[in-house]
């Protein structure tokens, strides 16, 4: 085990190899936490079937630890594939929105929802909430998966990660300052400063991760 910065840096060096389809197949709410639960020796490096074999020996000469074979528990390799909606049975829900975890699924309540094609990583986290099955994988001309849309997906996932955090925040505090008494505004103030907070952790972890990945650019 690597200890104070070396074991965020080398939680990055992993992550950074990881393809970023944010599938969640590997046990683990994304690329990142996954990266740093082998950091940590919590996690085997192969359960990212998305990154199959080649994935496996590229940590495997990383970490140092021998290759294994895919583990079977968290599903096979596959060809990327992207997501497609029915828009004529598509009731509007926004269900599907929520889970995707890079934002690329258009739409809003009572609206029409499309996939945004370019962002589409093809998780598959769209399909479980859909109350009429309306969403189906599609197999793409060219499955290959490149650097830059790794970065890309990397990034437009760690920017939904701060708005999620934000609007959290922000909520809690405007239901703080709804449930105070009169006279206690000071509960209220407490609120605000911690969403101020918040919103200033999640920047930097922004910040720090365009750092870790100058070439992702913005999403």
């Amino acid at each position: 085990m690597r200890k104070g910065s070396r074991v965020s840096q080398y939680a990055e060096r992993i992550d950074a190899l990881l393809p970023q389809i944010q599938c969640r197949k590997c046990g683990y709410d994304g690329c990142a936490p996954y990266a740093s639960a082998i950091e940590r020796g919590e996690a085997a490096i192969n359960r990212c079937p998305p990154g199959g074999d080649a994935l496996i020996a590229a940590l495997s000469m990383l970490t140092g630890r021998p290759t294994l074979p895919l583990d079977p528990a968290c599903g096979p390799t596959s060809a990327r594939q992207i997501a497609w909606i029915d828009e004529s049975r598509c009731v509007r829900c926004t269900l599907c929105i929520r889970p995707c975890p890079v934002d690329a699924i258009a739409g809003a309540p009572k609206q029409l929802h499309t996939v945004l094609a370019d962002y589409c990583t093809g998780c598959g986290l769209c399909l479980p909430p859909c109350p009429v099955d309306c969403i189906e994988m599609r197999p793409l001309p060219d499955p290959s998966w490149s650097k830059p849309q790794a970065d890309q997906a990397r990034s437009r996932h760690a920017a939904r990660q701060i708005r999620i955090a934000v609007q959290t925040a922000q909520d809690e505090a405007r239901r703080a300052a709804r449930a105070a008494p009169r006279g206690a505004s000071e509960i209220a103030e407490s609120a605000r400063r911690k969403a101020v907070i918040d919103a200033a952790l999640a920047r930097a972890t922004a910040k720090r991760a365009a750092r870790a990945n100058p070439g992702s650019g913005r999403p």
